[in-house]
């Protein structure tokens, strides 16, 4: 019995292992600047969680069947523990989680407390049971006001964020349900959400923040290659929270420009 633990043990390590070395479900492929980085943290963690794995499960399987029940000859003997052991487990596990978060603190750190470039592009997201709209500031620089009493997201995307009208700031914003960004500029996101926590999620772009109603977050990120990604809520927020999909489009800077441009010469 012994002996088939062992192997059971083993076996499922060996093909847990195996899963997760092939890469076989794996990150999509990274499109921003702090990919790199995120990925390496990522690989570094797996790596390291990994080799505790497969020595924690191996030694299991080996204890399983060296210490396998031997009938009446076998003496039973009761312990302790070993207090130096276990001090030492959980002072190098210590060491290895604090050393894993400062090694990632910088990167984290910097798209959340570190100010935005000066060019950096103002978008506003807002999510809502069970959708993202998108606000561009216009050619002015400036969001106009949101009234919480004008909210009416049957009525079109400027409704469904509450924008007033009638404050000129306003006039020049432009609401979308599809973000677009230009490659290889950064962009100064504003999150909120309308209902309940959501969390906006970019996977190609690294990038997860949770949007708390009530509170305005501010993120910053730069996509460097463009194409079509997904957005998703990475928070469940609702009955419909799996169909709570959006897309980004990076596209170039003089792409951008001009749909910037169609958009306000709509309103």
């Amino acid at each position: 019995m012994g002996l088939a633990l062992l192997v059971v043990i083993w076996l499922i390590t060996f093909f847990s292992t195996y899963f997760f070395a092939a890469k076989t479900w794996w990150l999509p492929h990274g499109a921003s600047t702090s990919a790199p980085w995120i990925d390496h943290q990522f690989g570094l963690t797996y790596i390291a969680m990994g080799v505790v794995f497969v020595a924690a499960q191996g030694a299991l399987g080996l204890f399983a069947w060296q210490y396998r029940d031997r009938g009446s000859a076998s003496k039973v003997e009761y312990s302790h523990g070993n207090t130096k052991l276990e001090v030492l487990w959980t002072a190098l596990t210590a060491i290895l989680f604090i050393g894993l978060n400062l090694m990632g603190s910088k990167v984290w750190a910097d798209e959340r407390f570190e100010p935005a470039k000066a060019d950096a592009i103002p978008v506003e997201v807002t999510g809502m049971q069970f959708a993202w709209y998108f606000r561009y500031a216009g050619n002015d620089g400036k969001f106009g006001g949101t009234n919480p009493k004008l909210v009416d997201p049957s009525a079109g995307s400027e409704s469904a964020i509450g924008l007033d009208t009638s404050d000129p700031a306003a006039k020049d914003d432009v609401v979308v349900g599809t973000m677009y960004l230009p490659v290889n500029r950064e962009v100064n996101l504003t999150l909120r959400a309308e209902d309940v926590i959501h969390s906006f999620f970019v996977p190609a772009m690294r990038f997860k923040q949770d949007a708390v109603p009530g509170l305005a977050i501010h993120m910053h990120f730069t996509p460097t290659e463009t194409g079509d990604y997904e957005i998703a809520c990475a928070e469940l927020c609702g009955l419909g929270h799996y169909k709570m999909h959006g897309m980004l489009k990076v596209v170039s800077q003089d792409d951008f420009d001009k749909w910037l441009a169609s958009r306000e010469a709509e309103k």
